[in-house]
């Protein structure tokens, strides 16, 4: 068993060396860790140490405390979470044997604790003020001290060790989202909900826990059969909404997907005629092959002094003679729809020489391929597909990053029960969902079903991260195998990857629908899910009301009654990166 111990001693001296143990608090024992009182010092040191003094133990200045959070998961343990001004990383801690009223007792000797007038379970330290002796210490309520658990439980900060660097936050980001340095001590509790001042680091928001309403029944409708319906007589798409509405509520029908799509992903305009839209076949042939002339005119004697065309070329061949070959479009050897497969890609770094071939792009192209049956049209069906995923697939990955952030901020919205556990699991970075976000699930769902599940996502309804609420339906679906079989991070990411082709499509559009709608009618929705959800646009303009909302939400959705006013996991066993 594992004892927690701890003790309280003020440093005195310019230099901080030497000092005298407190005497009012004797815990019993010789302690694992302490904590050192510097509050007074005139001096802060840039980078304040946080020093380990044993397997467990550790040592923290004070001073350097932003925050205390108490986390009780649903497994019925207390955890005292700390975090550093600095964001250095502290184990959570479990007190079995008590003590933890006597130890904040004894730090409020030295600092003053002040419980967030937006969520109970976080309290913000500063320094001790004229009024600090007058608050009475029993309005913390930190834990339960009746609590009989006999197992402590030391988790690592899951931002430290698996998404190091991904963003501004520290330990179990909900906890204490605003920046250490901004000025929230000088801020009483009515205006908690006033606008960031411009000094304030931006980005940050404290995510409370509100209460969702119930969440409506939806139901899918039945796929789009008679696209010539919509067209008028010159061939112009009369109702362009319409049609998203109808591919959003039910798909297309296969004998009209070939049309369809080409809309979707913007290679015909909605409102081109048929004339028009030869002509714009004719001149994108014409683009099309002078591309491709170009990648095929490169002599091996320019191919072997140009080593990112070389690494490209290289990586297509091996990802083509991988990528479907289930599907009978792409089975077997010298399969013609192989060779179209790696001249698409390749006409395709000559067309985005920057970006040029990065793996997962083949999963990409080949639905395309399969339904237009056609190189050119395929081609550009592509280019209109990356110009909204492009940026998943940059080296820097910054786009994947703020995916996953903005996917923690809608479970931590729906679940917080399930991003505790996650947190407790070192998982609460859902890097698990990498691959999800990185190819729109196309790995996660059969051929047929991915089919389906793209061209209600190329509508970008309701909102544009659709495909994130998906991410979440399917989380909540994963919820009791996941809690109830006490996981780690390495079996949650076992069972994640597990669930290939074993999900329900139709459940989960309709599941995610579902939450959407459940979100968007909370009045008390956080600003930043709002603006996830596309329900306020991100504005340092005072005057921008934060209940706008795009007209095509508002038009799909007029039933609803009310609206509201975080290195990943690896693709095929690697990151995806440039040759």
């Amino acid at each position: 068993e594992i004892v927690n111990m701890y003790i309280i001693i003020q440093k005195s001296g310019s230099d901080g060396e030497g000092g005298e143990e407190e005497t009012k608090f004797d815990p019993g024992y010789e302690p694992d860790w302490a904590v050192i009182s510097t509050v007074k010092k005139e001096r802060r040191q840039e980078h304040p140490p946080v020093r380990g003094t044993g397997q467990w133990g550790f040592s923290l200045p004070l001073s350097e405390l932003y925050s205390l959070r108490r986390s009780r998961f649903s497994l019925g343990k207390n955890f005292l979470v700390m975090t550093t001004r600095g964001g250095d990383p502290l184990p959570p801690l479990h007190f079995h044997r008590g003590g933890t009223r006597e130890l904040l007792k004894a730090m409020q000797r030295y600092i003053r604790l002040a419980p967030s007038p937006m969520d109970g379970r976080l309290f913000l330290a500063y320094p001790h003020d004229s009024g600090a002796l007058s608050q009475s210490f029993d309005e913390l309520h930190l834990f339960d001290e009746t609590s009989a658990d006999l197992v402590s439980r030391f988790i690592q900060d899951p931002y430290a060790t698996t998404f190091g660097g991904f963003s501004k936050v520290t330990n179990f980001f909900r906890g204490a989202l605003r920046h250490p340095e901004s000025p929230l001590g000088n801020r009483s509790p009515q205006d908690a909900h006033f606008p960031h001042s411009a000094d304030e680091e931006p980005g940050f928001e404290l995510i409370t826990c509100v209460k969702l309403g119930p969440r409506p029944e939806v139901k899918r409708g039945k796929p789009l059969d008679n696209w010539d319906q919509f067209l008028d007589p010159e061939g112009r798409v009369t109702d362009p909404q319409k049609v998203k509405k109808l591919v959003f509520r039910g798909g297309i029908d296969p004998s009209q997907r070939n049309e369809v799509w080409k809309f979707l992903l913007g290679f015909y305009p909605w409102n081109s005629t048929t004339k028009e839209r030869e002509d714009i076949l004719r001149v994108k042939t014409d683009e099309y092959f002078r591309m491709k002339v170009q990648w095929k005119s490169v002599s091996e004697e320019q191919e072997m002094r140009n080593s990112l065309f070389r690494g490209y070329r290289s990586l297509i061949e091996r990802d083509v003679n991988r990528t479907d070959r289930h599907n009978s479009f792409f089975s077997g050897n010298e399969n013609p729809g192989l060779t179209l497969l790696h001249d698409v890609l390749m006409t395709y770094c000559m067309y985005n020489f920057d970006l040029g071939y990065v793996q997962g792009m083949s999963d990409l192209l080949s639905p395309l391929l399969f339904v237009t049956q056609n190189e050119v049209e395929s081609f550009w069906c592509l280019t209109g597909f990356m110009d909204l995923v492009h940026q998943n697939f940059e080296e820097s990955q910054e786009a994947m990053k703020q995916q996953l952030l903005q996917l923690s901020l809608l479970l931590r919205a729906l679940d917080p029960e399930l991003c505790d556990y996650l947190d407790s699991q070192d998982s609460g970075s859902l890097c698990f969902c990498f691959r999800w976000l990185l190819i729109w699930f196309k790995r996660e769902f059969s051929f047929e079903d991915i089919l389906s599940l793209w061209e209600v996502l190329w509508t970008r309804l309701p909102c544009e991260n659709f495909h994130l609420l998906m991410a979440c339906s399917i989380l909540e679906s994963q919820k009791r195998e996941l809690i109830g079989s006490n996981h780690d991070f390495n079996s949650i990411l076992k069972h994640i990857n597990e669930l290939t082709m074993k999900l329900d499509l139709q459940s989960i559009l309709c599941g995610a629908e579902a939450i959407y709608l459940q979100l968007t009618n909370c009045k008390e929705l956080s600003l930043k899910v709002q603006e996830v959800l596309g329900l306020r646009v991100p504005s340092s303009s005072s005057e921008e009301s934060p209940n706008s909302e795009p007209s095509e939400t508002d038009s799909l959705l007029a039933q609803s009654e009310a609206r509201g006013a975080s290195s990943c996991q690896p693709f095929n066993g690697q990151t995806p990166t440039h040759p």
